[in-house]
């Protein structure tokens, strides 16, 4: 965290933009507001993912095939919607846990202590009693609930400014810096979390970077705002992401109904009792907290694999893994001397992919490192821009109804 330091509706109608960008439709402050409203998280997810995607094609028309902020936040946001809508994650926990060698170590020592109260359990039967007692689906729902509230926060701030950016400067001919000044003074003056100083940055990096007439000053400019927009993003996700991966399940609630399950009558529940009035730690205590803290274990695995894994229009991303490739030009050796002094705050390993995949994403500067090597091997990667929805299902969104088919 060295690094952290250092630095009304139900529904919107998307097709009601504020205006338009060489012919390209943009959503409005009053839009991104509408949606960042929205009850359902569901819903509200589709349709923040829809607007970034929205906001990204109209920055684009401005400045050219350069990815910015948006466009890697509409991925990102669709990604989160499977952890929001919990798909198949409780399926996949099931299937972890049914096989697991760890678990089945455990269950079978639980048959033979249980054996010694004349208890008879089959080890698959009492796998199956222990995954309806663990409910994950619960804790599940709670991982889905803090990205659901990450998603909003950052949308109602973040992609809120890039839609007033939008409206300010859509219609502009040259680079204006009074009038950029005023656009980023209206953005708080600090450091993130409560600050905003760098969205000014960032926002006075894309102003410039649109008239700047040298191809890799302005790849350079536009990386560079990307990347403060990033480690304001990512600085203000810190609590969410760490509370997703961290979803737990209801330990003395499952120890009481295992306790239940595994000794039945009362004078047995009674005897297991008295053994911990006696502060006598019996094998069956042991090898329950064995039991729960691996499948707490699997439960964060599960909610670690929907987060660190991407799903791009033609490829699915690992981010625990080293990105392939290399970085575009000009964008290999880095020139901006401001852009080089960040590169060094926040790359560990400069000018090359190598070690960028991230070990532990609720680590800040971890994940950072990927963020960075990300922003910059996939600055113009073309794929970036398709649309994250068909048409068909775009249709159902402006309804406010959940789409049918893959999202």
């Amino acid at each position: 965290m060295a690094l952290r330091q250092a630095l009304h509706r139900r529904g919107v109608d998307c097709g009601k933009q504020a205006g338009h960008a060489r012919g390209v439709n943009y959503p409005s402050v009053d839009d991104v507001d509408r949606i960042a409203h929205i009850a359902d998280p569901v819903i509200r997810n589709l349709q923040i993912t829809q607007c970034y995607f929205e906001i990204s094609r109209a920055l684009r028309q401005l400045t050219g095939a350069h990815a910015n902020w948006c466009t890697f936040a509409a991925w990102a946001s669709k990604q989160a919607g499977q952890t929001i809508r919990g798909e198949d994650l409780v399926r996949l926990f099931e299937d972890r846990f049914r096989d697991s060698p760890e678990i089945a170590v455990t269950v079978g020592d639980l048959v033979k202590i249980v054996r010694r109260f004349r208890v008879l359990w089959e080890a698959p039967a009492l796998v199956e009693k222990f995954l309806a007692s663990l409910d994950p689906a619960a804790a599940f729902a709670r991982a889905g609930d803090a990205v659901a509230r990450g998603n909003r926060k950052v949308f109602e701030e973040i992609g809120r400014e890039f839609a007033r950016y939008l409206t300010t400067f859509a219609e502009d001919n040259s680079f204006d810096a009074d009038k950029t000044s005023r656009f980023c003074a209206e953005l708080r003056p600090g450091d993130p979390p409560n600050g905003q100083r760098l969205l000014r940055e960032s926002f006075a990096a894309y102003c410039e970077a649109r008239f700047q007439a040298d191809p890799d000053a302005k790849a350079e400019l536009n990386f560079f705002a990307n990347l403060l927009a990033g480690f304001h993003e990512q600085t203000r996700l810190q609590p969410e992401i760490a509370e997703a991966l961290n979803a737990a399940i209801n330990t003395e609630q499952v120890k009481r109904t295992i306790i239940q399950l595994l000794l039945p009558g009362f004078w047995l529940r009674l005897r297991h009792g008295v053994a911990r009035v006696l502060r006598r730690k019996l094998p069956l205590d042991e090898a329950m907290e064995r039991l729960l803290t691996e499948a707490q274990r699997q439960i964060r695995q599960v909610i670690t694999h929907h987060l660190m894994t991407l799903h791009l229009s033609d490829e699915v991303l690992h981010l625990g893994r080293d990105l392939q490739g290399s970085f575009p030009p000009p964008l290999g050796q880095i020139t901006n001397a401001t852009l080089n002094e960040l590169l060094a705050r926040i790359d560990p390993t400069p000018d090359k992919l190598a070690e960028s995949g991230a070990r532990d994403w609720a680590n800040f500067d971890d994940r950072m490192h990927f963020i960075t090597d990300f922003f910059r091997s996939y600055h113009w990667r073309s794929a970036l821009f398709d649309p994250p929805f068909t048409e068909e299902q775009v249709a159902e969104l402006r309804l406010a109804r959940t789409p049918a088919g893959p999202l």
